[in-house]
């Protein structure tokens, strides 16, 4: 499975964007069993689960993103989203999806103040 993220880019503090993350090499049932997470990387920090969605529909979110972020998923696209909106300086850092199999190569999202 490869996974390709996209989406990222500048926004002022207060701002939103939209990443996608979509898969290849796999079909959308298999897909939809897959549990799918989005993780950043800030400068001189260790990569941190931001969002996740399970393949039950479930989700869960890093407490720093509680109520301003939102993961969701097209299985029929093989694609998840993640909604960020109230973005903050410190939300700036490299963003990626991860899957069961494999990492996509990352979107760099830069807030700032």
């Amino acid at each position: 499975v490869q996974l390709q993220a996209s989406g990222g880019g500048l926004v002022q503090a207060g701002g939103s964007l939209r990443l996608s993350c979509a898969a290849s090499r796999t079909i959308f049932s298999v897909f939809s069993s897959y549990t799918m997470g989005w993780y950043r990387q800030a400068p001189g920090k260790q990569r941190e689960l931001v969002a996740e969605s399970t393949s039950g529909g479930t989700t869960d979110y890093a407490d720093s993103v509680k109520g301003r972020f939102t993961i969701s998923r097209n299985n029929s696209k093989k694609t998840v989203y993640l909604q960020m909106n109230s973005l903050k300086s410190e939300d700036t850092g490299v963003y990626y999806c991860k899957g069961p199999f494999s990492w996509g190569q990352g979107t760099q999202v830069t807030v700032s103040s």
